[in-house]
């Protein structure tokens, strides 16, 4: 089931329970990339110095 069956399910269901529509798929995209955007800007990932790799496997040379 894809985004727009579930809405119109939703949809459907709403109607049938008296309750407000859901907003359709897609809607807050723009704000939510936004915020998360702005987030990055303020908070930057942390780079790591050392990456775990497997277990049993050092990552250093020589250890």
């Amino acid at each position: 089931m894809d985004a727009i069956q579930q809405h119109m399910l939703d949809t459907y269901r709403a109607a049938q329970l008296s309750e407000p529509a859901p907003p359709p798929p897609g809607r807050h995209d723009r704000s939510v990339l936004r915020d998360l955007y702005r987030h990055w800007l303020t908070h930057p990932p942390s780079h790591r110095t050392d990456e775990p790799g497997p277990p049993g496997i050092s990552s250093r040379p020589g250890a």
